[in-house]
């Protein structure tokens, strides 16, 4: 993990998944103060939001921490000035490429950044444009995912790429015989996201952690794409009443895309407008019938509510177990 923690700045190179409403400033300090690496996820928030948000987080920890930024979101450029504002270290663009500009807006302050690219080819452009670090993330992880599997994005993407780059692998991830094997395939470090959403400091409402606790992986399902013609990446979530909303919503947002109400741009910031009200019901007001559950297929492996710091002692434990077994 040396070139990983080196690039963090942190003890272990775990990053914790930005999932919305759940890495706040409460679970991101949780985590980098317990030898991990915390990123605050943006998603919706406005700069002023974000900026109470890095303050706050930085009130809780002293340790790097990173932030998390949605590329389709309309204000992009005024969260990366807050996240100037504040001197964060590590900016992360997920959510599609990267908009023209904003690689280089990032680095102008000296911060590092992290990607995502769903193939190698993408990836390998990204990194000549000024990408610092990539996250390669499969099909099992929870929330927005891509087609494919961790496992086959691995093989791919480290043989061609881990010598020369900063890589870290995320999606289904649960244990840390886990970690060691992406680790001994080149990987620098791992993100996290199902592991550390019911740890103690989430905030997470009660019934939202039990649902997690009660779950299966085969009940952490992707959402159906209602209509061609509205690209609508898919999302991983535990089945619930909300998963059927959503394909009124894209039915809904298809409608009015026909009637010529509104753009392409438009329809799909309204889908993740929806995500953010979705994910809110459940993780704040524990609405699990209504809300959303996003969850990756790792959801059967998080049985009980710990500290962030004994599930990262516990994972360090499991890899270094297994590298001394091989």
């Amino acid at each position: 993990m040396a070139r990983g923690c080196a690039f963090l700045g942190s003890d272990t190179a775990i990053l914790c998944g930005a999932m919305s409403w759940v890495s706040e400033r409460n679970l991101v300090a949780a985590m980098s103060n317990s030898g991990g690496f915390g990123v605050i996820a943006c998603g919706a928030m406005t700069p002023e939001l974000l900026d109470a948000e890095i303050a706050g987080t930085k009130a809780l920890t002293s340790k790097p921490f990173g932030v998390n930024l949605i590329t389709m979101h309309p204000d992009l450029f005024a969260l990366i000035g807050v996240c100037e504002k504040h001197g964060v270290g590590h900016v992360v663009l997920a959510g599609g490429i990267p908009p023209k500009g904003s690689i280089d807006a990032i680095k102008a302050f000296g911060a590092q950044v992290i990607v995502f690219a769903p193939t190698l080819a993408l990836a390998k452009k990204q990194f000549r444009g000024g990408a610092d670090a990539l996250v390669i993330e499969g099909s099992e992880a929870g929330g927005h995912i891509g087609p494919i599997s961790t496992s086959v994005l691995a093989q791919e993407f480290l043989p061609e790429l881990a010598a020369e780059h900063v890589v870290f692998v995320a999606g289904g991830i649960g244990r840390g015989d886990m970690i060691a094997a992406y680790l001994e395939m080149g990987a620098a470090g791992v993100q996290m996201g199902t592991a550390f959403a019911c740890a103690s400091e989430s905030i997470a409402h009660p019934d939202f952690k039990k649902a997690f606790f009660r779950a299966k992986a085969r009940d952490a399902e992707t959402s159906v794409q209602i209509d061609a013609r509205l690209p609508v990446i898919p999302v991983r979530a535990l089945k619930n009443k909300g998963t059927e909303e959503f394909a009124a919503k894209q039915r809904e947002v298809a409608l009015l895309l026909d009637q010529g109400s509104v753009d392409m741009g438009e329809a799909q910031l309204q889908i993740e407008h929806y995500w953010a009200g979705a994910l809110r019901r459940a993780v704040v007001d524990g609405d699990i019938e209504n809300g959303s559950l996003m969850a990756g297929q790792s959801v059967g492996m998080v049985t009980a509510e710990e500290p962030v710091a004994d599930i990262i002692a516990r994972l360090m434990r499991e890899s270094e177990a297994a590298l001394t077994r091989r």
